[in-house]
């Protein structure tokens, strides 16, 4: 349940003072210093630039609400809390300089009769005093086929406007007791509301085969997705149609195909109303993710925008409470930008010379005339800090920390490297050395990341972090199987090529221990979902190369994940993306856990809804039943991503410990 609270508390907020800052050291626990959870969860600017508005945790899987003067002055207001149970405080925003929208999170039992435990949003406004909450969502069924959107999406923030917003909403048919007032509207639709009032007018009509629209930031909606479905069983078929709407229309015409599972087509993310047009992610001619323009007055004009010859564009630069589009992301050895706005180009080059130890820099958020910018910047060694840069006084204020626990510890470099695969194939990856380490016969973990549509990139990583602390040399393979590269390195997942993937992750331990890196002898692997899995199914490649395995939240049996699926509109969807055939049982590690001899060590909430905690205990049976050496970790009420401070701290905790234990380290 959230509550409101009169009291201020500080909580785990570090306001940055001017004092020098000490020398830098390991800290006296290691695991509550790297597992504690970061201290700004989301932030946003007020539309003058005057306040901030922070979300910070609290013990177990609180989370508080907190405004404070932009200027570095004053102690955060409390304004609203959630208790965890189920309710946690997801992100806020403003929508005037007194009222802000925030997005509560929670997992629970859904309304079918098999009471499967699925994940909801909900939007509430609240007065920065705590004062007059409003919850925006409507009811909606608690079922993962509106999980998507649960309680709603705020589609434009209306900043010419005193407290309205655009929301898209879920309608669904229902009868109110006790009259005979029956609203059989179904779908999704978008409404305009008062968040102070609850006052609304209806601007899109629900729409049963809706689910997505985007405005043009000014209070029009001119692009709308509709989702097919397959057959008459529901389930959706990958099909993505979308539509839009010319300035002087109400008409919907077609504006593009994508199909989710092969990643084709041109996928809309933002509508630039003075060009009138919407931007979007289409392959290129070298099969990677470029940016593109297709022109909203009926010609349907494409143009490509921005592509890198090497990877993929994944991000697209947004600026002001309009969201204008000023440039995009791309990572190849460093996250990058490349900015269209000249004036914002200029800043960035600016904001680098003044920053010079903090190359991630991250507009997060501005005041209605752009004024006033708050923006992120953090490294490899800097988690990072928030601040407020005013170019009127052409000023930069520092603000907060993202983790004030480890400021002055002194935190290892991430360096990127490649390593020959057994075919031949340069493999990309980071490597992370223990400070002040020779690099030489250290004990050594491969960490391949999750997904496997993801990649690991250069920065700060609290899990790596940790490793290198306690002394292990940590090496994080890009694969084959991983995103940002182009469909050719994609191939067909790192499930369906699940041999190319795993091969290239052994091959990331073999390069350590070629390069005098690693111990032969103190080899382990660490992975967290997709990167469980290829923990474990590293062993049934090669039993002999990692002598310890850690797999948090890890996919074990891809048939049963497929299975998982079923009563979810998205089990086509699922299904075709991990395939069928021999590589179900093949690619399976609990299903060849007789291969595995190395010691497992297994952690998994146990409502984790990314993968089902099944998964973990059916590796944990098959691993006892073949005899193994074994032991499954739970962490009750805790999902995918393990948010808690007790959590984290504890695994980190029982995972160097029984680490140190399997490779004989003293």
């Amino acid at each position: 349940m959230f509550r409101i609270f009169s009291a201020c508390v500080f909580a785990a907020l570090l306001l940055v003072s001017a004092a020098d800052p000490a020398p830098a050291a390991a800290p006296a626990d290691p695991s509550a210093a790297f597992g504690a959870r970061e201290s700004v969860l989301s932030v946003s600017l007020s539309p003058s630039g005057r306040q901030l508005a922070f979300i910070s945790p609290g013990p177990g899987q609180t989370t508080f609400l907190y405004t404070v003067d932009a200027a570095g002055g004053g102690t955060p207001r409390e304004t609203l809390s959630a208790d965890g149970k189920p309710e946690r405080l997801q992100r806020c925003g403003w929508v005037s300089e007194t009222r802000l929208v925030c997005t509560i999170y929670m997992i629970g039992p859904s309304a079918s009769a098999d009471g499967q435990v699925v994940g909801m949003t909900r939007l509430v406004a609240i007065d920065t005093d705590g004062k007059n909450v409003k919850l925006l969502s409507r009811s909606v069924r608690p079922d993962d086929q509106y999980v998507s959107f649960g309680g709603g999406a705020i589609i434009d923030w209306l900043p010419d406007s005193d407290g309205s917003v655009l929301m898209a909403r879920e309608y669904v048919p229902e009868a109110r007791a006790g009259t005979r007032m029956v609203d059989k509207r179904e779908g999704y639709g978008v409404d305009r509301i008062h968040t102070a009032t609850l006052d609304s007018k209806v601007i899109e009509l629900a729409n049963p085969r809706a689910t997505r629209y985007l405005s043009d930031g000014r209070g029009t909606v001119r692009v709308m997705a509709s989702a097919q479905i397959s057959d008459a069983t529901g389930y959706e078929s990958g099909r993505v149609d979308y539509y839009y709407r010319t300035k002087a229309s109400r008409d919907w015409k077609p504006l593009s195909t994508y199909y989710t599972v092969r990643d084709e087509g041109f996928y809309p993310i933002a509508v630039d109303p003075e060009l009138d047009l919407a931007y979007g992610y289409k392959r290129d001619g070298g099969g990677r993710q470029a940016l593109y323009s297709m022109a909203l007055d009926g010609s349907k004009r494409e143009a490509l925008v921005f592509a890198h010859p090497q990877v993929d564009v994944d991000g697209i630069v947004r600026i002001g409470r309009r969201g204008r589009v000023v440039g995009v992301t791309y990572a190849t050895e460093h996250r990058e930008a490349a900015y269209f706005d000249t004036t914002l180009a200029a800043l960035g080059r600016s904001l680098s010379k003044a920053l010079p130890g903090l190359p991630l820099i991250h507009f997060v958020d501005s005041s209605v005339d752009e004024s006033k910018l708050l923006l992120q910047a953090g490294s490899d060694t800097d988690p990072g800090r928030y601040y407020i840069f005013d170019k009127g006084t052409k000023q930069l204020n520092e603000l907060m920390l993202v983790r004030p626990e480890l400021e002055n510890v002194a935190l290892a470099t991430m360096k990127p490297v490649t390593y020959k695969a057994s075919d031949g194939t340069s493999v990309p990856g980071y490597l992370t050395l223990p400070p002040g380490s020779t690099g030489k016969g250290l004990p050594a973990i491969v960490m391949p990341h999750g997904g496997p549509s993801a990649r690991d990139e250069w920065g700060f990583d609290w899990l790596v972090q940790f490793y290198a602390s306690r002394g292990y040399a940590v090496l994080q393979p890009n694969y084959r199987g991983s995103s940002g590269y182009g469909e050719g390195w994609y191939q067909k997942n790192g499930f369906q090529s699940w041999r190319t993937a795993i091969g290239d992750v052994n091959d990331a331990g073999r390069w350590l221990v070629s390069q005098g890196i690693a111990d032969p002898g103190k080899l382990a692997i660490v992975g967290w979902s997709y990167g469980g899995y290829a923990a474990l199914q590293s062993q049934v490649l090669d039993p002999a190369l990692f002598k310890a395995v850690v797999a948090i939240a890890p996919v074990t049996d891809l048939a049963s994940l497929v299975e998982d699926s079923a009563g979810f509109t998205n089990y086509r969807v699922v299904k075709n993306f991990i395939g069928t055939g021999p590589h179900l049982r093949e690619g399976s590690p609990a299903q060849n856990a007789a291969r595995i001899k190395a010691p497992v060590l297994l952690f998994h909430g146990d409502v984790d809804l990314n993968v089902p905690i099944a998964q973990a205990r059916k590796m944990q049976d098959s691993l006892k039943g073949a005899g193994a050496q074994s032991e499954l970790i739970v962490y009750p009420g805790l999902d995918h991503q393990l948010d808690n401070t007790f959590a984290r701290t504890d695994m980190l905790r029982r995972s160097d410990a029984f680490l140190r234990k399997a490779l004989k380290i003293q």
